[in-house]
C-alpha cells in the first residue's frame, strides 16, 4: 500500500501533507507580507487545497460507512463519540 502521507508518483498528497500545506499558505496571507498578485496566487493555491481536502475528508467518510455496515448490507451508521451531533 502506497503511503498516503507523501507525494506518490501521481502526485497525489495525503491529508496530513496537504493540511500542513494549507496552514503555510494562511499564514503567509495572514502576515499580509504579499503583493496582490502574490496574494491572489496564494489564494488560489488554498482553495485548491481546501477542495482537495474536502474531497478527501468525503471519501473517507465514505468508507468508514461501508466498513460500518452490519450483516446483509444494512447501514448501521450512528455518529463518533464526542460529536456534536
Amino acid at each position: 500500500m502506497a503511503d498516503r502521507g507523501k507525494a506518490g508518483d501521481g502526485g497525489e498528497i495525503g491529508f496530513d501533507v496537504l493540511l500542513e500545506r494549507l496552514r503555510g499558505v494562511v499564514e503567509k496571507l495572514e502576515a499580509g507580507s504579499l503583493s496582490l498578485e502574490e496574494s491572489l496566487a496564494a489564494f488560489e493555491e488554498g482553495v485548491g487545497l481546501a477542495r482537495r481536502g474536502a474531497t478527501i475528508l468525503d471519501q473517507a467518510e465514505q468508507r468508514v460507512e461501508v466498513l460500518s455496515r452490519g450483516e446483509g448490507g444494512a447501514e448501521r451508521v450512528a455518529p463518533l463519540p464526542g460529536g456534536d451531533e
